[in-house]
């Protein structure tokens, strides 16, 4: 059998709000869940009008809360957005909650608009150049 998985961006559907978006992610995540699917990835997005999944480990938590075995995970952290430790703090937090079922997905595009990928990481020099530098900073 192929492991089929989502993608998911939390849509936020026109006259609806991110509260419905998120509500409408983990139906759909125990929706697949049931139909044997083998994993749900959810992808980060910033500053987006109609896409809800912007604090992506926030929302990994969420479904996977909401669900039982499906894996959970990201598709993937735009490393150069963020400081590797968060990162790791973060996903490591998720796993020692649902242990074996999450996955971190890495990228390293910038992903967004200058003036959010600032406030996001503050350093834009570069740092799509050190993403090899901060991928081994995060195993550490």
């Amino acid at each position: 059998m192929i492991p089929f998985s989502v993608l998911d961006l939390s849509p936020i559907n026109v006259g609806a709000s991110a509260s419905q978006a998120f509500k409408n992610t983990l139906d759909l995540a125990q929706h697949v869940e049931t139909w044997g699917y083998h994993r749900y990835w959810l992808a980060e997005h910033h500053n987006m009008t109609g896409i809800a999944s912007a604090a992506t480990s926030v929302v990994i938590g969420y479904v996977a809360g909401g669900t039982q075995r499906i894996r959970v995970g990201s598709g993937g952290v735009m490393l150069p957005n963020h400081a590797p430790l968060v990162i790791a703090e973060q996903f490591g937090t998720l796993e020692s909650l649902y242990p074996g079922r999450i996955d971190l997905g890495l990228g390293r595009a910038p992903g967004t608009d200058q003036t959010t990928a600032r406030a996001l990481r503050r350093d834009l020099q570069g740092s799509a150049d050190s993403f090899p530098d901060d991928v081994v900073e995060l195993q550490r």
